[in-house]
Formats: structure tokens, C-alpha cells, sequence
């Protein structure tokens, strides 16, 4: 009896297993699916090219684009875009959906349960996506929450954007990352098994992300601004521990991304391989030619310093007293950052790190990138193909091309001259269906 309970038991998580591969997949298109024609007066099909298009249908069967037809054609199921601009959905490779920044943000951590932070992200992952973002990478939440909250979202039971998960942050003991300024008693009961120290333990941290569910690994490799503590922006984890996690991760096949400000920092996870580096406030000449030698990433996240610079110099400010100092200290030096990096060459990737910002209001980050020296095209490609290439889903997301979701965008104005105008957008369709038509 005990073997036939396991035997039942095995296969009913096969099943299950199976169930999820199958809902990660696109639908397969067939003709019995129905056909959408979208008619385009400008389209900005491929960023990559930075060529606008004119008069086209988009033929939409299913959730796919299966064809671009010249002129305005079709009949039937008709979307009439002819007077708008229209590109493909937006990619924000830096969010965090369960919440948000407020006065009550470190009571809110004590007092809502794993389910109302997943219903808590539902709100705000449907502001994203009316936002135009049909893409995002969480890099910091609760395990049980996200991974919910993402796979209901792909199942088609909530609408939002599509969501590459990290769940809980790989962090040192007593770092960002950690749970910080509460009585001791509390700290241990909220510290996540990502938390750990040694490059033995790392590798099981970064194990236990993979095995809960993780599609990529968030490490804090330096301090942060939010962390209740005064342990500064530097580095926190040894170069061995950065090198062990980096290794399982890739063995795993999880890329690596790093919340790092302090340029020592920045520099030893990108020599022990890392994938990509969020914020990146201290980076130097060094850190560039890592950059490049590395074929690594920046996700410059330029709304959260300013975001932190202005609530820690206003009357109302909300933060502790060593948040605040860290704001003061790094939100003022994000732009010039990114404007460095840009000038040297250093490849950008579109994130916001929303959740300390307004979600919804992501689309601000490019007149900011703008701001660094980005050219607006710049600006969405970072946020199209380049954020696509970063995240590793180029076949799914960033153009919109035969084969591809038809995941896609409209504005009224031209968003290449005027950038802003992705802060206005009127249309959204995530695979194939309509969320948004004003």
C-alpha cells in the first residue's frame, strides 16, 4: 500500500509538472482560432531597425502575429489604429509587484500574509500592464506570492504582464536583502532561506530559489538604500561567495542579476560572471570595461534614485534615518551614472525597480534614460529588444514579427520625437487579446 501511495503520489506530480511546462508554452495557433486584423497608420514593428512603417495590418490569429499585410485590410474582428502609433509591448526588467512605497511600508511587512501580497500584486500588475507593459522581471518578493501571482497570470486567471519571477533575494545575513530593524525574535521569523553566509551555504541558497521556483536568481550584492540599517551601499558578499553562486546558478540554468551600488561591488560580481547589474550608482572605468567584457548589463532603474532623493529631502519623508542618509547620498548620482555608462558603451536594459516608484507610472524612465544622453529610439529599444535580449526572451517579446505574441502598444503622438508619449498610452494587447482601448 505504501508503494501504490507513492507511485499515486509521483504521478499526480508529474501531472502537475507537466500541466506547468504546458501553460509556459504559447498556444499553438490553428484555424480555428480567431483572426484579428489590427490596421496600423505608423508601426514601429522592429526597434532594433528604428524603421517606422506605414499603413499596415497586423493579422493576429490566436495569440500570435502570423502575418504583416500592406495597407489596411481584412474584415470581421477589426482594431482600428490607422491615426495612432503602435510598437510592441514594453519590457520593465525591474519590478516589484507585491507592494509599494508609503508611510505604513514597514508595518505592511509584519501585518499582510503571503495571499494578500499575491492579491496586492494582482492591483498593481494590471496597472502595469494598462500601462503598456506586457513584460516585467520581479526582482525581490515572497516566494509563495510572486510565483502565484505569476503563474495565474499565465494560466490567463488574472491579467497582467507576463512576469520572469526571482521571488525572494540571495543576500548575506544582516544585509539588503535580510530583514532589518526589528527585534530579534521577529527578524527570525521572517528571514527568508535565501539569507545566507559562506560559499557553501550560497550554493544551497541559490539552490533552494531554483527548487521553489525562481526563473532568476536576485542577489544584493552591495548595500541598499531601503534596508533599515546603516550598513552602508558597499560591498557585502566575498568574492568566493559571488563566484559560487554565480557558478550554480549558470550550472542550473538561471541567469545571475545583482543589486549592487558600491562600485566594489559592482566589479566583483562582474568578475565571477554575473549576468547584469541593477542600479550600478558607483560604477567606473573599470566597471565598463567589465561590462563589455563580460557582455553583461546595466539596468540603470533611474525613477527609484529619484524617487528616494525626493522623499528624503521633503517635509513629509517617511524613511528611517539611515534610509534616508543612503537616499541623500545615492538618488543625486543615478542620472550621471547612466549618462557615463552610455557615453562608454555599456549595453542598457529598460527597469524602473517600481514598487519603490508608483507602479503605473514606469513609463517615466524614459524621459530620465533621455535625460542620461539616450536618444529616444535609445530609449525604446532598451525597453523592447534590448530588455528582451537581457531577460533571454527574444523569441517571445520586444518586435512584433510573423511568429511572435502579438504583444503590442499605441500612443497617439510619435514616441521618437517625443518620448512622453509612452507615459500616454491608449491601446494594449497582450497575446492577441485586448486589455486596454481608450
Amino acid at each position: 500500500m505504501k508503494k501504490l501511495a507513492l507511485i499515486v503520489t509521483v504521478a499526480v506530480l508529474a501531472a502537475t509538472s507537466a500541466q506547468a511546462r504546458q501553460a509556459s508554452a504559447p498556444a499553438a495557433v490553428s484555424a480555428e482560432q480567431p483572426t484579428t486584423f489590427v490596421q496600423v497608420g505608423r508601426l514601429l514593428a522592429d526597434p532594433a531597425s528604428g524603421r517606422v512603417l506605414r499603413d499596415k495590418t497586423l493579422v493576429i490569429r490566436g495569440n500570435q502575429v502570423v502575418e504583416i499585410r500592406d495597407g489596411f485590410v481584412g474584415d470581421g474582428q477589426v482594431v482600428d489604429l490607422r491615426s495612432a502609433f503602435v510598437l510592441p509591448g514594453l519590457i520593465d526588467s525591474h519590478v516589484h509587484l507585491t507592494g509599494e512605497s508609503s508611510p505604513t511600508s514597514r508595518l505592511d511587512g509584519v501585518t499582510q500574509s503571503n495571499a494578500a501580497q499575491a492579491m496586492i500584486g494582482a492591483r498593481y500588475a494590471r496597472r502595469t500592464l494598462n500601462a503598456g507593459f506586457t513584460t516585467v522581471a520581479d526582482l525581490g518578493a515572497a516566494n509563495e506570492s510572486i510565483f502565484a501571482l505569476r503563474d495565474a497570470i499565465r494560466a490567463g486567471d488574472v491579467p497582467g504582464p507576463r512576469i520572469i519571477a526571482a521571488g525572494s533575494a540571495v543576500s548575506v545575513h544582516g544585509g539588503h536583502g535580510d530583514v532589518n530593524g526589528y527585534r530579534d525574535d521577529i527578524l527570525h521569523l521572517l528571514s527568508p532561506e535565501s539569507i545566507c553566509s559562506g560559499a557553501e551555504d550560497c550554493r544551497r541558497a541559490v539552490r533552494l530559489q531554483v527548487r521553489a521556483g525562481a526563473d532568476i536568481i536576485k542577489i544584493t550584492a552591495t548595500g541598499g538604500v531601503l534596508s533599515n540599517t546603516a550598513a552602508g551601499l558597499a560591498q557585502q558578499f566575498t568574492e568566493d561567495e559571488l563566484a559560487s553562486i554565480v557558478e550554480v546558478a549558470h550550472r542550473m540554468g538561471r541567469q545571475v542579476t545583482a543589486h549592487a551600488h558600491g562600485v566594489d561591488g559592482i566589479n566583483a560580481f562582474l568578475k565571477a560572471g554575473g549576468d547584469s547589474i541593477e542600479h550600478g550608482t558607483y560604477l567606473d572605468d573599470e566597471s565598463m570595461r567589465l561590462f563589455k567584457q563580460h557582455n553583461a548589463w546595466l539596468v540603470p532603474t533611474l525613477m527609484a534614485g529619484d524617487y528616494v532623493s525626493r522623499i528624503a529631502s521633503s517635509p513629509t519623508n517617511f524613511f528611517t534615518p539611515a534610509q534616508t542618509a543612503k537616499a541623500l547620498e545615492a538618488g543625486p548620482k543615478m542620472l550621471d551614472m547612466a549618462r557615463r555608462a552610455h557615453t562608454g558603451g555599456v549595453r542598457i536594459a529598460f527597469g524602473t525597480d517600481s514598487g519603490v516608484s508608483a507602479h503605473g507610472d514606469n513609463a517615466q524612465e524614459f524621459a530620465l534614460l533621455v535625460r542620461a544622453g539616450l536618444t529616444p529610439l535609445e530609449a525604446i529599444q532598451a525597453a523592447t529588444v534590448g530588455a528582451a535580449e537581457h531577460l533571454r526572451i527574444s523569441n517571445e517579446a520586444g518586435r512584433l514579427a510573423p511568429g511572435m505574441p502579438a504583444d503590442l502598444i499605441a500612443v497617439s503622438g510619435d514616441p521618437l520625437n517625443d518620448v512622453t508619449e509612452l507615459e500616454r498610452v491608449r491601446f494594449v494587447m497582450k497575446s492577441g487579446k485586448v486589455f486596454r482601448q481608450d
